[in-house]
């Protein structure tokens, strides 16, 4: 586990359960996102890293926020356990992209978000730490699109689940994840 507190006084509560997001968000690729307003088809590709380094700034205010720990309700993930989600789907990401750069159509290792928040324990992490680990995990994700050429924006990559995507589709799908949070967390 990353930077947990094992002394806090929850360590040894469980967090409310959340319930699990069971869509599949694949649709936000053709579709605008009528919760946080987000057209993954209007983003230009070569645009993404820039835009990632561009939201890392308003991700730190909210973990620094006073009440960045505490839920808006028991079944609703705090801007900490957001933001720590945030950081772990940019580490996730930067892999996927490695791999579809590097390998040919290669199949994603499935990765369950709700599982992840409860076995790191996202309630109790350090918003400050997570913060600095978002801003690590998004500068490396932000340098991992940089570098893709023209020719690999169309390379393709598969999700367990069967969902196809390029580079180019797997990064606006990742854009929204990231843009879609800051609106759940009103940052």
């Amino acid at each position: 586990m990353t930077n947990v507190d094992t002394h806090h006084p929850d360590a040894t509560v469980t967090p409310p359960a959340i319930e699990p997001d069971a869509k599949d968000w694949t649709w936000v690729l053709t579709s605008r996102c009528p919760e946080c307003g987000f057209a993954a088809s209007d983003v230009d590709p070569g645009g993404i890293a820039g835009t990632v380094r561009d939201l890392v700034p308003r991700w730190v205010a909210a973990l620094h926020r006073e009440d960045a720990r505490e839920r808006p309700a028991p079944a609703v993930w705090s801007a900490l356990e957001y933001g720590a989600h945030v950081r772990d789907v940019h580490r996730l990401f930067d892999e996927r992209v490695r791999l579809m750069v590097e390998q040919d159509d290669p199949l994603f290792a499935d990765w369950d978000q709700d599982a992840t928040a409860l076995a790191e324990r996202y309630d109790l992490q350090d918003p400050v730490v997570v913060a600095e680990e978002l801003v690590t995990a998004a500068d490396a994700t932000a340098a991992r699109f940089d570098a893709v050429t023209d020719e690999q924006w169309e390379r393709p990559g598969r999700r367990s689940n069967g969902s196809r995507f390029t580079v180019r589709t797997l990064g606006q799908y990742f854009l929204h994840d990231v843009v879609h949070h800051l609106h759940d967390v009103r940052a």
